[in-house]
């Protein structure tokens, strides 16, 4: 079975290390004018689970909520928001080096012998990372005009709760600069 299956949650985990978030948005967009929003699934996007899909939503809706959006599932809303979620996987090398000497004078300095020994050892471990992205399209223009990503090393061992906090955290950062502010 895919490692998807197995860590839906997972993947909203988003805990462990900084996140890494980029955003990039239509030059030229009015996004004022934007008042409410309807969440589309992206076609060949890969699934969630429902209950991951319902938590990352319900965390993009507050956000978007204090930007004064509006979510509706009417065809007629403003703008229409979608995401894709992945798993990654990345390995770690850790090594720890030993020295069982005796100490100054007593190895191979003052009075010879080579009593002392250095030992390295090492390991392997699998890290986990979490891809997050979503798009945000002018309904009425049917194009593209805000996409977000955030990547974040899993904690697989974390309580839903603290997945939940996380979740909710890394969508903050997401969508920390959207609206993009007018030039001036």
């Amino acid at each position: 079975m895919s490692l998807r299956l197995f860590m839906p949650l997972s993947l909203l985990a988003i805990c462990g290390f900084a996140q890494d978030v980029r955003y990039n948005f239509a030059a030229g967009q009015e996004f004022s004018a934007f008042k409410s929003y309807k969440w589309v699934e992206i076609s060949g996007a890969q699934k969630i689970n429902q209950l991951a899909e319902q938590q990352l939503k319900a965390a993009v809706d507050a956000e978007l909520l204090k930007k004064g959006l509006q979510r509706t599932e009417s065809d007629s809303a403003d703008l229409l928001i979608g995401y894709q979620a992945a798993i990654g996987q990345e390995k770690q090398f850790t090594s720890f080096s030993s020295d069982f000497g005796y100490g100054a004078g007593w190895g191979r300095g003052w009075y010879g012998g080579g009593m002392g020994s250095n030992m390295t050892t090492g390991e392997t471990s699998t890290i986990y990372v979490g891809q997050l992205g979503i798009d945000m399209y002018d309904a009425a223009a049917k194009k593209l005009v805000w996409r977000g990503t955030a990547s974040k090393t899993l904690d697989t061992k974390a309580k839903p709760d603290k997945q939940q906090k996380n979740l909710q955290k890394a969508v903050a950062k997401l969508l920390k600069n959207f609206p993009p502010q007018p030039k001036k």
